[in-house]
């Protein structure tokens, strides 16, 4: 079996190479599920705030307290 007219050769800078441009793939990738992260964090904040402010005013509710002021 012939292998061509050239046998080309792997060298060190194109393995470097090539491991640079696989890196900077994972880091977009990683960067981009921070930012999914951060969003989703801040939504799940917003939403736990919510909840605890609608229980808030329900126990206020069921407990309300009567005052009644007489003049004397």
């Amino acid at each position: 079996m012939s292998s061509g007219a050239a046998d080309p050769r792997i060298t060190r800078a194109d393995i470097e190479a090539k491991f640079r441009q696989l890196q900077g793939d994972v880091e977009v990738g990683v960067e981009s599920g921070r930012d999914i992260g951060r969003v989703a964090a801040v939504a799940g904040g917003v939403v736990a705030l919510g909840v605890i402010y609608l229980m808030g005013r329900r126990h206020g509710r069921k407990k309300r307290t009567v005052v009644e002021i007489t003049r004397i």
